[in-house]
Formats: C-alpha cells, sequence, structure tokens
C-alpha cells in the first residue's frame, strides 16, 4: 500500500494488577468509525470517556468507503465533515449497465434536491476517516484513547457495568456508568453476554481489488450485471482519493479463496476490463462473503450496542457504516440527557425503539439488492435480465432496478418522541424524519440551516417580517431558561427587534420555506440529533413546551 496504516503504541495504565477499580462515565468498545465518533460525540458533549481497542493500528485496507449525505452532516457536526468532502471523492450520479452495453441502462441522481452544504456522497478510504476521528480525540481532555486493550469479561450490576480489561503487561477493571460495544461483526462483547445474533449467510463471493492508476473516468458509481469482463456475475467501480479505483467483481460460490486472491489471478480479470495497455498498481485486495443479522435488542440493561456489533448487512447500498453513524448520533444526545438527570431512562430506551427498526429495514433493502444481484433460481434470474432490458426504454422498469439502494436515512414515524401532525400538510418535513439543509444568510454573510441546528432542542420558527411579540418572546426565554437545552432560530427579514437573543436568519431565496412548507407562524421542533420532533402552521408555546417534553420522554 502506498498508505502505510498509522501504529500507536500500547496503553498500559496505571491500575494494570493492582487490584484498582478504575472509573469512568462511559466505556467505548472499539476504535474503528462508529466508536470513534461515539466517542468524540461523548466528548463534545461534556461526558468523560474511556475508549479501548485490542489493535494498534488504523485499518489495514480502505474497507468502507461510501460516506452519505446524513453521516456526513453527523461527522461535520463533530467537526470532520469539511476534512472528509475537501479528501474525498464527491459524486451523485450512478448509473447501471448490462452485459455489453456501452450505454447505461438506468442511471440514478443521490442528490436530488440540491443546494445542500453537503454531497450527495463521497468515497474515502475508512483509515482516512479514523485519522481524522483521532486527530480530534487527541485535542480533548476527557477521553482517554487506549490501544492494545481489550475486553475479556462484563458484568452489568445494574447501577454499573464492570469491565475486565486485558493489556500485553497483564489485567485490570474498568467501572463505568454505561458500556457502549462498537467492536465490529465479531463483538467480543456481545459474545461475553451471550447475545444471539440471528440471521442469514449469503454464499455468493466478492473479490476486492483497490488498484491505483490514473484516469479520467467520471467520479460516478458505476455497476455492470453480466459485463464481458465478468461473463455472469457482476462488478462495481468506484472512484477514491489518492488516484485508487475500488473494484468489486462477483466471484460466485465454490471458489479457492487463496488462488482468487493472488495478483496473477486478478490482474487478467482488471486488464479484460480496462485494456491489456493499463498500468496499475495494487493497493489492497481483499475476497468476502456477508451476513445480514441483528441483535433482539440493542440496549441489555447499560450495555449498548451500535453499528456492526448490533447489525450486520450486504455492502450493496453502503449501508454498513452509514447506519452505524446514525446510530451513535440518535444515542448520545439521549444518553447524556440521562446521566444528566435531565430525562429519565426511557429516553434510552427510545433508541432501542428508533434505531432497531431502523436496522430492519436496512437488512430487507440490503437483502433485496442481494436478490436481485445474485439470483437464486432460473425464474429470478429471467425476470431480473428482463427488468434490465425494458428499463433502457420504459421508466416503469427503472424502480425495479436494484444494484443496492444506497444508504438514506431511515425516518421514524412510528417513534414515541413524536408529536403527531394536528392537521395535514402538503409538504414539508414531517415528524420523526431528519432535516433538511438550505442555504441561509446571517447578518449579511452565508450560512447553512443545519449549521444553525447545532446539538440542542431548536425551535426553527418562520416570522416573516413581523418578527416575534413581545410575550411570545418572553416565553420562549422561559423555555431557554429550563432545564433541556434550548434554543431559537427565527426565520425573517433582518431587524432591529426585540428577537434579538435568538438566532436570525434570512431567507432570501426562499429555499427554506419551500422545503418546510413554511408560512410567516410555521413553527418546527428538532432534537438534538437534528430530527424533527414536531411542527405547526402557528407559534403556539403552550404547544412547544409540551412537544418538549414528549420529545425527552419526560
Amino acid at each position: 500500500m502506498s498508505y502505510q496504516p498509522q501504529t500507536y503504541d500500547a496503553v498500559i495504565p496505571p491500575a494494570i494488577n493492582s487490584g484498582i477499580v478504575e472509573e469512568t462515565k462511559v466505556l467505548v468498545v472499539g476504535a474503528g468509525p462508529i466508536g470513534l465518533a461515539a466517542a468524540l460525540d461523548l466528548s463534545l458533549h461534556g461526558i468523560d470517556c474511556i475508549l479501548i481497542n485490542r489493535d494498534t493500528q488504523l485499518s489495514d485496507g480502505s474497507r468502507a468507503i461510501c460516506y452519505a449525505k446524513r453521516p456526513l452532516e453527523i461527522l461535520d457536526r463533530l467537526g470532520l465533515g469539511n476534512k472528509m468532502v475537501e479528501k474525498g471523492v464527491s459524486w451523485h450520479v450512478g448509473r447501471v449497465f448490462f452485459k455489453d452495453e456501452t450505454e447505461p441502462v438506468y442511471s440514478f441522481d443521490l442528490l436530488p434536491v440540491k443546494d445542500q452544504k453537503m454531497p450527495g456522497m463521497i468515497n474515502i478510504q475508512q483509515y482516512y476517516n479514523e485519522e481524522f476521528n483521532i486527530e480530534a480525540l487527541n485535542q480533548r481532555d476527557n477521553v482517554d484513547l487506549r490501544w492494545g486493550n481489550e475486553i475479556i469479561a462484563v458484568e452489568d450490576q445494574g447501577e454499573n457495568v464492570i469491565a475486565n480489561i486485558s493489556t500485553e503487561a497483564g489485567t485490570y477493571q474498568i467501572k463505568c456508568q454505561y458500556l457502549i460495544a462498537c467492536d465490529g461483526a465479531r463483538s467480543t462483547t456481545r459474545t461475553l453476554l451471550d447475545i444471539p445474533f440471528e440471521g442469514e449467510t449469503f454464499r455468493d463471493n466478492f473479490l476486492i481489488a483497490d488498484v491505483k492508476f490514473k484516469n479520467e473516468r467520471p467520479t460516478e458509481r458505476h455497476f455492470w450485471f453480466d459485463p464481458p469482463f465478468n461473463p455472469g456475475q457482476s462488478a462495481l467501480l468506484h472512484k477514491q482519493p489518492d488516484d485508487v479505483w475500488r473494484i468489486d467483481f462477483q466471484v460466485g460460490r465454490d471458489i479457492d479463496r487463496d488462488e482468487i486472491v493472488k495478483p496473477e489471478n486478478i490482474t487478467p480479470r482488471i486488464k479484460a476490463m480496462f485494456g491489456d495497455d493499463l498500468e496499475f498498481e495494487y493497493e489492497w485486495i481483499s475476497v468476502y462473503a456477508f451476513n445480514c443479522r441483528k441483535v433482539d435488542r440493542m440496549i441489555s440493561g447499560r450495555v449498548i450496542f451500535a453499528g456492526d456489533s448490533a447489525h450486520l448487512v450486504s455492502p450493496f447500498g453502503a449501508r454498513g457504516a452509514n447506519t452505524g453513524f446514525q446510530d451513535q448520533d440518535n444515542l448520545v444526545w439521549k444518553l447524556n440527557l440521562v446521566m444528566r438527570e435531565l430525562a429519565p431512562k426511557a429516553l434510552l430506551e427510545t433508541y432501542n425503539e428508533e434505531r432497531l427498526p431502523a436496522a430492519e429495514i436496512n437488512i430487507l433493502n440490503s437483502t433485496r439488492s442481494t436478490d436481485f444481484i445474485t439470483p437464486k433460481s432460473k425464474i429470478a434470474s429471467v425476470f431480473r435480465d428482463a427488468v434490465l432490458q425494458l428499463s433502457k426504454r420504459y421508466e416503469f422498469a427503472r424502480r425495479f432496478v436494484n444494484s443496492g439502494r444506497l444508504s438514506t436515512p431511515v425516518p421514524y414515524p412510528w417513534s414515541s418522541l413524536n408529536t403527531p401532525d394536528q392537521r395535514p400538510w402538503p409538504g414539508g418535513v414531517e415528524p420523526g424524519t431528519n432535516a433538511i439543509d438550505a442555504p441561509m444568510t446571517e447578518n449579511g454573510r452565508d450560512v447553512w440551516l443545519l449549521d444553525s441546528l447545532g446539538w440542542s432542542f431548536k425551535a426553527l420558527i418562520f416570522v416573516g417580517s413581523g418578527g416575534l411579540s413581545a410575550s411570545d418572546k418572553t416565553a420562549l426565554e422561559a423555555l431557554r431558561a429550563g432545564p433541556i437545552p434550548f434554543d431559537v432560530v427565527l426565520v425573517g427579514e433582518q431587524s432591529e427587534s426585540l428577537d434579538a437573543p435568538f438566532t436570525y436568519l434570512e431567507d432570501i431565496k426562499e429555499i427554506a420555506a419551500a422545503r418546510y412548507c413554511a408560512a410567516p407562524g410555521t413553527t418546527y421542533l428538532f432534537r438534538p440529533d437534528q430530527y424533527v420532533a414536531a411542527r405547526w402552521d402557528t407559534f403556539d408555546n403552550n404547544k412547544l413546551e409540551q412537544a418538549l417534553k414528549r420529545a425527552t420522554a419526560n
């Protein structure tokens, strides 16, 4: 590899073999992308945590490379979004090809709603995401990142959790209020607690070849069904930073895994794809089969599962890491309020209520993609080929094409934290749905709406040119002074008015008003994870206060 994964010294805490039990608020197990993001999120909320990782280096290959818009918005709130986008390869167009045809049978746009800060998708090697996150964590004084520390026993004692940790120099114990298990598909934490991880194992194998060469191909996702360079199978092409191209070849069920990863056996496939004159270097080679599995509950007492330790999906659609980022984003604000005794433990239970069905939806989409890409019967194969042939001419057939429904945020219309609409809305953003970004202006400078929503509960009120009444301002200031972190964003014409204590944005292009189906008086309540908790067509402080209580399970 041209990139050498960074290695770290194993951390040997003073408590080794001493009998002393260390204490921390939260113990995070696993320093992959999700564990790192969870630790940074906890830190930024002011929660002390220890993050342990068995290994002492970053990922040894590109691994999870596709980062969708919503996870990028989450990472942006953590301070990593700009670095990710600047280093990554942005794209939003995908094209599907069939057999030897040079024209796509189907194309799609991942960002049909334009004018948003984050792109529809970027490609970037996993180790860069980990590197950026570690740099941010190293600047925090309330996170202790310990390499070469492995969990070997865990006991939930009801009011706290005791974890036994092994190092090269011996063992010690950590006592924490909560343990977040982000230790991946083979989660040691899950195994120690004997938690079932049920689902389906798929028999088809896929070969990843990350190869480095200069090429002027467009930065799009290209997927081939039954191409001449991989007949009877599929192939996928993505561009990554550093002139690295990810190629996924479907290679079937009965393979010799040792032989198929040898460069001399991969090179003919790549030459057949790009031509004999292509000069390239191998960056990383891997072969994989995959599972779709999940736990029955993502919360087990004071042990909480996030990312691959809680659910596994096929790689088609980039639903793995992207789903994990949304897990931790859903979890940490709730954990923060519960640990600060600003909300009951019932709020934490809504993590399971919202994210377990989200995992099930992602598994369903993932399984459907797999069944389309790797049909299991002659009839299924005939159906797939007919759909692909029809898609080039007929739009109705394109909705059946499934080369991996790419990751989109799952809404929570079922959530008990939502306040239902009191009337039908012709549009806008429904309760239980994540916010949509929009370009705004603040004090004459260009800003983004999502940046203004921040980390707390926010009331977004479209006030037009009239501003707020004195009584409405007083009521909102009372909510701001309450125990739940809460603030106000007003959208209207900039003025020297009574509204000065609040953030004031101008919607000069009227994009936000259109996206939120808003007129003067329209009010939205956003949760700290930027999901809509409630909305009304007129401002009513009593309704806002009740919705805030409901959204915190109070």
